[in-house]
């Protein structure tokens, strides 16, 4: 897609203006530029690097500086994005870009961490007598919408011939959705990792159902695309960085859970059997990626969820020169 049909779609939804106005600005001669990166508490590539100031050491031979954005979740962060107030994300879940691009937002998608579809999961109480996804029916699940799990539990009932309408649904975050597990307000939940090694390890939950041949659970890290266009030498130097920074990960399996399980207020080993189930592997998007998130889109589109259809193939895919 043009720049100007994306601003064009754009300035239809009321969006553009922002985003263009800040990816044009100029800069004096010899004044640092401020990449402004969005990140949320489970992004543990890019904390690493934030924690190591290895892109400000990186990018500082371009005259670019670091500026660092927490979000509790990626649509908050995605929406910062699309309103020119952020140029890069850390990695969000395959379900959040096709909210951003059904509000509009002008992205590109410049990375994906691979497969890691156990990651995600439907997890029921050890003893509970459901053995399985059809066993749902007429039970309460809770997940949160919008969210990579509530695709996983689209293609879980799917798989069971049973639809959203066979159980009923508890949109619940994350913490609220633990307490009705724990207390058996929920018969289900389907959770993510780290959040899901915690309930097993914790509250002893068991596994009905992962991602395994429903979704795939990649991960993606976007960029404005004006910022694309501008700085694809900064993009270069990030994505190298992040494939560095999961290599190390996934080498140094104690080491990066020591590290890691103070920032996200669990224990070593939880974070471990996290990690275990994450590629952390880091590479350009490919066409089986956006074929999913396509799928993914009209997944939601169908249940009336996104506000309109999106069509993934209009964004922008970066590549290294």
């Amino acid at each position: 897609m043009t720049i100007n049909a994306h601003r064009r779609a754009l300035l239809a939804a009321g969006l553009a203006l922002p985003t263009l106005t800040v990816a044009n600005r100029s800069f004096a001669a010899g004044e640092a530029e401020t990449l402004r990166i969005g990140y949320q508490k489970s992004s543990t590539l890019m904390i690493w690097l934030k924690s190591r100031e290895t892109l400000e050491k990186a990018l500082a031979p371009l005259n670019v500086r670091v500026q660092w954005h927490e979000f509790t979740s990626g649509l908050p962060l995605l929406e910062s994005l699309n309103v020119g107030n952020l140029d890069l994300t850390a990695d969000v879940a395959d379900a959040v870009p096709p909210f951003a691009l059904a509000a509009g937002a002008n992205l590109t998608y410049y990375a994906i961490e691979t497969p890691s579809p156990t990651a995600q999961a439907v997890v029921v109480k050890q003893d509970s007598p459901i053995q399985s996804i059809a066993q749902l029916k007429g039970q309460r699940v809770a997940f949160a919408k919008g969210a990579g799990a509530h695709y996983l539990l689209l293609e879980a009932l799917a798989e069971a011939r049973l639809t959203l309408r066979d159980i009923e649904p508890a949109y619940l975050t994350p913490a609220d959705a633990r307490a009705a597990f724990e207390r058996g307000a929920v018969a289900a939940w389907v959770i993510w990792d780290p959040f899901l090694a915690a309930v097993q390890r914790q509250a002893n939950a068991r596994v009905l159902r992962d991602g395994t041949g429903l979704a795939s659970y990649r991960r993606f890290y976007l960029a404005a695309t004006p910022y694309a266009r501008r700085r694809p030498d900064v993009l270069a130097r990030v994505y190298e960085e992040l494939r560095s920074a999961g290599t190390w990960i996934k080498q140094n399996p104690g080491p990066a859970a020591a590290w890691n399980a103070p920032l996200l207020g669990l224990d070593a080993a939880t974070v471990e059997a996290a990690n275990a189930r994450r590629t952390y592997q880091v590479q350009t998007v490919d066409a089986a990626s956006l074929t999913e998130q396509q799928r993914i889109a009209d997944a939601f589109a169908a249940q009336s969820i996104l506000p309109r259809k999106v069509t993934v193939a209009q964004s922008p895919v970066w590549k290294p020169a």
